[in-house]
């Protein structure tokens, strides 16, 4: 394989065994997202991966519903938390990695290219100068090809950008996380029209990941029901995807991929939760510095987007 980091995302997925590679997931179906707990039986060590603040828009108010399902679970299963993953910067719900760390710790993570992310929307929200553009409100930036570890199961981190720049991948023994590049396979492919996003390179960094062993088990992050289907789903395989994927299974190639993507980006809304999102998640999770009385404000910038 002339990829040598994915040979060895490849060589993890095939010394995994299933069984002990377990994953329990949360559907939030207020904003479409699912919330992943891997755990290693072996030792009891987990990672959550994209967890979710409750957010009403019409009020401004938060609460911590979605999030305290998984701290029930987590402590009901007796494991510690090693890791708090996120694949993006989400732009449809606000990440609980703040509150989920304060409850039950572990290490906030994300691609370094999340500072491509805070320059361009500091910028788009007028941040000024507080507003540190270096990712320092996450505890470890990953690279292309970082290993690590959810207590003995190895893991590595890929730079899947495309939808966003900053878009990783974190194959966990045979379990692989990848944020919004794909959806299930009657669903398609994520949108590539966010600022910095590209089309074309997000099917190069799609090709990448179905280049994984066919048996690889991929945690989605987001479900929308495909017409026809009734349930909602979040896991698929390599092989799947290959197989069916509607807009990128084997055969499709670059031109045609981008050709569609584009048509059907445009004729697309912004994501509902877009503006509260993104000055949430550059973040880290953590609201904007609050005010003189002590409140924290989320901007509304017109006609940026």
């Amino acid at each position: 394989m002339s990829d040598p980091v994915i040979a060895a995302a490849a060589e993890i997925v095939q010394q995994a065994d299933p069984a002990a590679v377990q994953v329990r997931s949360f559907f939030d179906e207020a904003t479409f997202t699912v919330t992943h707990v891997l755990s290693d039986p072996a030792t009891g060590k987990a990672a959550i991966i994209d967890s979710v603040l409750d957010f009403d828009p019409a009020s401004g108010r938060t609460s911590t519903t979605s999030a305290d399902a998984v701290i029930a679970y987590v402590r009901e299963q007796g494991l510690e938390v090693e890791w708090l993953l996120e694949t993006h910067a989400h732009a449809d719900h606000l990440s609980a990695a703040p509150y989920l760390q304060e409850q039950l710790g572990g290490r906030l993570a994300i691609g370094r290219h999340i500072l491509t992310v805070q320059n361009v929307f500091g910028k788009i929200f007028n941040e000024g100068t507080r507003f540190a553009r270096d990712g320092s409100q996450f505890d470890h930036l990953f690279d292309e090809g970082d290993r690590f570890s959810v207590g003995s199961i190895p893991a590595i981190a890929l730079h899947v950008p495309g939808h966003t720049p900053a878009d990783m991948a974190y194959v966990i023994g045979d379990a692989v996380f990848i944020g919004d590049t794909l959806f299930m396979p009657d669903y398609g492919s994520a949108r590539a029209d966010f600022p910095g996003g590209d089309a074309h390179v997000l099917y190069r960094s799609v090709r990448r990941l179905l280049s994984l062993p066919e048996a690889s088990r991929l945690f989605l992050c987001h479900d929308y029901k495909a017409p026809g289907r009734d349930t909602y789903a979040w896991e698929t395989t390599v092989a799947e995807q290959r197989r069916s994927n509607v807009h990128l299974h084997d055969g499709v190639n670059e031109d045609d991929f981008v050709a569609m993507r584009k048509a059907r980006d445009a004729t697309l809304d912004m994501p509902r939760l877009i503006l509260p999102s993104i000055q949430v998640n550059m973040r880290g999770g953590h609201f904007p510095e609050p005010e003189e009385n002590g409140v924290s404000y989320l901007k509304l910038p017109l006609n940026q987007l």
